[in-house]
């Protein structure tokens, strides 16, 4: 066959079988990574003490991990630039933080992740509380740039011309509620999942009134990409919200954040500034020696007494841990109004009990399920938890057993159980609180000493922070006086931790 004819049925080949080039699915797998662009906030992506976290991030390394290939993040500044870079085509996705807007129509695509928010408008407590737009006429709002609030307000610009906004391209939702709450900013607009996660570390910032819809987030993927990369994410997003991997996730970045109201907000931080430096050194010691975060140590304590050593309930649980005599004994505890005491009582007591959950447990749900069981006793947790698997649910994951741990209060159900009736809102209130307060020591306080992080990686280290390798795989069995206002200047925007 001579060369002219080898050439021709090579062309024939090529015709018939197609030259067209690969998806963009297929050109992630053959270079073998999903390139990401991403801003830093609480509410998508931060660095954690283990590393990087955050709802979007999770779900994207989740995502990658499906593909079996890396995944790559690139940090943008802000919004306007993670648009940039996708309308340029120079990643694959973009985690904004925004819902699907009409100006997206041509320019990207969008792919919803679970997560609801709405654009509401907060104001220092000290200004005049607005009821609605039209109270705003002459007073700016203040908005991160290329957000959600930007667009909704340049729709209603028309029927609304005397309101007007001012954008901040440096600032993220937090840089906005901090300059709320120093009175420089009098009215801002942020969303509401962001607002949950940062509120507590502003109770001078008040909320006002929504403006639009709940709509749920999106991730965002260049419009000249074909589809086979978003339809790919979109099963995805299918199977992790069928086997509870998506929902798991939501209730371990927003259920806890059923926020400090403004009162509670200002006692604890001025309780963090004026009492918790006369016990600081003692949760630090006895959390080592009892191999836990020192801050989830110092939080159980707030909860419990607000770190008052000489607390007494009607009850007769005592102390800054708040023992009963029977715990006191049990645990070789002599003087429960002791401040040293009672913090190695409560160290020691909280280390049975976490040691009686069982290992299978990931973390951070077998903390959780520890707290409720210093709480409310093991007997009565476990009563719950088989209520919870009667249910058809997941008794090892604390999103499906604090449904039914308040049942253990009624007649029909704690008649079925083992160890009878129990406050069982209780417990449920507890752990939302604790993580609450832990949040906010995690954001203020560093670990104790070096040595913590060299035992981050140790599995009997109790930690309410969760590193990538804790995610619980879903096909097995399976949260008054005077103070300071916020963070210190120093400590910059640093996002809460979980």
């Amino acid at each position: 066959m001579t060369y002219k004819s080898v050439l021709a049925c090579t062309l024939a080949v090529l015709i018939l079988t197609g030259c067209s080039q690969p998806s963009t699915l297929q050109e992630i797998r053959n270079e073998g990574v999903l390139h990401v662009i991403t801003r830093v906030t609480p509410s998508i992506y931060y660095e954690g003490r283990e590393g990087p976290t955050g709802y979007d991030y999770e779900l994207a390394r989740l995502f990658a991990d499906e593909l079996g290939v890396e995944l790559r993040l690139r940090i943008a500044e802000d919004n306007t630039e993670v648009l940039s870079v996708l309308s340029r085509n120079f990643a694959h996705i973009g985690l904004a933080g925004l819902s699907r807007q009409p100006l997206f129509e041509n320019q990207y695509k969008t792919l919803p992740t679970g997560i609801e928010a709405q654009s509401i408008v907060v104001y220092n407590r000290d200004a005049e509380r607005p009821e609605a737009l039209t109270d705003l006429a002459g007073r700016p709002l203040h908005l991160v740039s290329d957000s959600n609030h930007e667009y909704q307000l340049q729709a209603l610009a028309d029927s609304e011309p005397r309101i007007s906004w001012q954008v901040h391209p440096g600032l993220d939702a937090a840089g906005i509620l901090a300059r709320v709450e120093s009175g420089e900013f009098p009215y801002a607009v942020v969303s509401s999942n962001e607002l949950e996660l940062n509120h507590v570390f502003f109770p001078q910032v008040k909320q006002a009134f929504a403006i639009g819809d709940v709509k749920e987030l999106t991730w965002l993927f260049p419009s000249s990409q074909d589809d086979s990369l978003v339809n790919a994410a979109k099963l995805f997003f299918e199977k992790v919200a069928a086997d509870g991997t998506m929902a798991q996730l939501s209730e371990r970045f927003y259920g806890h954040l059923d926020h400090l109201n403004y009162v509670g907000a200002r006692t604890f931080m001025h309780h963090v500034e004026n009492r918790l430096p006369d016990y600081k050194a003692l949760f630090r010691d006895y959390a080592d020696a009892f191999n836990m975060d020192w801050r989830l140590l110092a939080a159980i304590g707030y909860q419990e007494s607000h770190w008052r050593p000489n607390a007494v309930s009607p009850t007769g649980v005592r102390g800054l841990m708040m023992l009963t005599r029977n715990t006191a004994n049990h645990i070789g505890i002599n003087n429960r109004l002791d401040a040293e005491e009672s913090i190695q009582g409560g160290a020691k007591y909280f280390r049975m009990v976490h040691e009686k959950i069982p290992e299978r447990i990931a973390e951070p749900d077998r903390t959780w399920f520890a707290l409720a069981s210093y709480n409310v006793g093991f007997g009565h947790l476990e009563d719950a938890r088989r209520l919870t698997e009667s249910a058809g649910k997941n008794p090892d994951r604390w999103m499906d057993v604090k449904e039914f741990l308040p049942l253990l209060a009624q007649k029909e159900w704690y008649t079925k159980t083992r160890f009878g009736y129990a406050r069982g809102h209780e417990p449920v209130l507890y752990v939302q609180n604790i993580r609450r307060y832990y949040d906010v020591l995690a954001r203020m306080m560093k670990p104790s000493e070096d040595k913590d992080m060299e035992r981050v990686d140790d599995p009997s280290f109790v930690s309410l922070e969760q590193t990538d390798t804790d995610m619980p795989d879903a096909k097995l069995p399976e949260e008054q006086p005077d103070m300071r206002a916020g963070l210190p200047p120093e400590l910059g925007m640093i996002p809460p931790t979980l």
